[in-house]
């Protein structure tokens, strides 16, 4: 799911004043017609990124989205800014789906090699010194981002010190490539491109990363499809499914995103915002190509009957017209 979603020149703009003014500690965007634009800088800032978080506070509503870019690291990191996705539980629902279809799109445009991590919240406690705390103990922020990413950021940079341009802005995303992968999942796709291996790569993604990491790897038939893919939290699914069909042997890739019911309001918001992104990087980095899309909000949803319906659509019959005898004859 994208929005087609793109960042305005004025969000440009502040973003690179943003990154040569040490005094200020942030910059608040939201979307206004079409597109990605500043709000607010958050200044002035001090040398302490805990004591700065009283900022924000004042533009933290109970119901409206935001998204937040704050500079937490040295500016002498490789990257210095962390980008907040706020999207409130009271929030429209079509504001919820729509900035979290987009936040890929902020780091996107605005370079992501300039970025630590992105986080996505729900509550302004999140967003306090003390949500900060909680949510490092959870995340190891040392390496947040892969040699892959780092190697190309440093390329990116290289480019624009060259030029004096803003080719910063371009990153590995803009080639297809927009969330990050674990090297183990990575591989599992890799073997499933190939050929060789299990048959279902079920894949997770990290919600405090937003990083796609493999959930298990299996060979499943047809007939054990619905039962091997977890029936309690979301998943992004490849399967090869091998069939006959009129006569012919086939294995088409199938990409399967399922979302149990019980499944967690912002689990759901990010999983559905970052499906078509899995798809991209399996076909960027793994050389896996999908030939069907199939969603389900649960597991049991699935069935050999409906891939094979999804897959081979029967052709309409259509009957010949009738003209209608005339009244009094038989």
């Amino acid at each position: 799911m994208q929005s087609g979603i793109s960042a305005s020149k004025e969000l440009h703009s502040a973003f690179q004043t943003l990154v040569s003014s040490p005094n200020q500690r942030g910059l608040l965007c939201t979307i206004d017609k079409e597109s990605l634009t500043p709000l607010t800088a958050l200044e002035p800032s001090t040398s302490s990124f805990a004591d700065d978080l009283s900022l924000l506070a004042p533009h933290l509503l109970h119901n409206v989205a935001l998204y937040i870019i704050l500079r937490r690291y040295s500016a002498s990191e490789t990257a210095p800014f962390i980008a907040v996705t706020y999207v409130p539980d009271s929030a429209p629902v079509r504001q919820k789906m729509l900035f979290a279809s987009t936040r890929l799109t902020l780091v996107r445009e605005l370079g992501i090699e300039r970025f630590r991590e992105t986080i996505f919240a729900t509550t302004k406690e999140e967003l306090t010194k003390e949500g900060f705390d909680k949510h490092d103990k959870h995340v190891k922020l040392e390496a947040p981002l892969t040699e892959e990413e780092r190697s190309l950021g440093d390329v990116k940079r290289k480019e624009a010190e060259e030029g004096g341009g803003m080719s910063q802005r371009k990153s590995h995303v803009a080639s297809g490539v927009s969330m990050p992968i674990t090297e183990e999942a990575l591989s599992a796709l890799k073997r499933l491109a190939g050929g060789s291996g299990d048959n279902l790569i079920q894949l997770k993604i990290n919600i405090s990363t937003e990083t796609l990491e493999l959930a298990s790897s299996s060979d499943a038939p047809i007939s054990t499809l619905s039962s091997t893919i977890s029936a309690t939290e979301p998943r992004l699914s490849f399967y090869r499914y091998t069939h006959e069909y009129n006569g012919s042997t086939s294995s088409p890739i199938l990409f399967i995103y399922t979302c149990p019911s019980g499944s967690k309001v912002k689990e759901r918001m990010i999983y559905a915002a970052s499906s078509r992104s899995a798809v991209q990087v399996a076909a960027a980095e793994a050389d896996l190509i999908v030939d069907k899309r199939i969603e389900a909000s649960d597991p049991d949803d699935i069935s050999a009957e409906s891939i094979d319906a999804d897959l081979h659509p029967k052709a309409e019959v259509k009957k010949a017209f009738e003209r209608p005898k005339r009244p009094g004859r038989k």
